[in-house]
């Protein structure tokens, strides 16, 4: 702990490039300083401190060893997440954020004790480009069993020459895809993309990332949350359905839909909309839509 008394000292700043998505980093450092005999304790252990942007991954290494260690990423407006780093194995740190959002900016910071001195290092992580730029109302569902479309809307602060990009990747260790077939609007801006074939359902998340450039400004990017697969796919209307009449009841039977993802019966619901046919088709009162549940083949009295 700072002993009472000592200063504060700041180590320095400085500054890392990021190649995707387009930001700024600000390495800040501070420890709690001694006397000047010992000068190398005062010294940060902490060294090559660098966020991976698209991972959300930071990583770093140690000049000697350290007793305490934690980080911690902040992001607007309100959310702070806390992780026990790791070590691989050539001796590098890091904590993976793959549930935080660095789109609004965020503050990562590193806090270690070593030989009884603290230190803290804080990188502070801007996204760059105008504020309205990048891509907004983005979404993307699963349809067919294999077909991805994914849509957004240029940014209001959006220059008119603002060519966007999608990346998307299943996991952390995959290298990340660009959208090869975009959907343009009538002025010609990306707004949308088109995936013919996602391949088998290997896995349960899938994390995507807008870009932009433009020769006038830089652009803002814009990150999410994993989407989770099983939610964005769009089913198939139900197979096979007959209608018969059993003298007392009509019964309206069907199939479950194929799906991509491997979802329990009961899980699946159906709305049915009768109608009675005479010199128009009105409601059914008894019949306004219900949910049911799915037990296999379905009748409906």
């Amino acid at each position: 702990m700072q002993e009472a008394g000592r200063p504060v000292q700041l180590w320095g700043w400085g500054a890392a490039a990021l190649l995707d998505p387009v930001g700024l980093l600000v390495l800040l450092s501070w420890a709690s300083c001694g006397h000047p005999a010992r000068a190398q304790e005062s010294v940060s252990p902490i060294l090559n401190m660098k966020l991976d942007s698209r991972t959300k991954t930071l990583s770093w290494n140690y000049r000697r060893n350290v007793t305490e260690q934690e980080c911690k990423i902040d992001t607007p407006p309100d959310d702070s997440t806390s992780k026990t780093p790791q070590v691989n194995g050539n001796d590098t740190y890091f904590c993976e954020f793959p549930n935080s959002v660095l789109h609004r900016g965020a503050n990562l910071t590193l806090n270690v004790t070593a030989e009884g001195a603290v230190f803290q290092e804080v990188l502070v992580f801007r996204n760059s480009g105008p504020e309205g730029s990048g891509a907004v109302n983005f979404s993307c569902f699963i349809y067919d069993l294999r077909f991805l479309n994914c849509s957004w809307s240029p940014g209001p602060a959006a220059p008119p020459d603002v060519r966007y990009h999608l990346y998307w990747w299943a996991s952390s260790h995959d290298p990340e895809v660009e959208c090869a077939r975009y959907v343009v609007d009538p002025a010609g801006t990306r707004v949308g993309c088109h995936l013919d074939d996602l391949g088998d359902p290997k896995t349960t998340d899938y994390f995507f990332l807008v870009n932009g450039t433009s020769n006038r400004t830089a652009i803002r990017f814009l990150d999410f949350t994993p989407f989770r697969a099983k939610l964005m796919e769009k089913y198939r209307p139900p197979a096979n359905i007959t209608t018969a009449f059993n003298g007392s009841h009509h019964v309206v039977r069907w199939d479950d839909p194929e799906t991509r993802f491997d979802v329990a019966s009961h899980m699946l619901c159906y709305q049915l909309d009768i109608r009675r046919q005479g010199s128009s088709y009105t409601r059914d009162p008894v019949s306004t839509p219900a949910c049911v549940s799915v037990l296999g083949p379905h009748a409906h009295p």
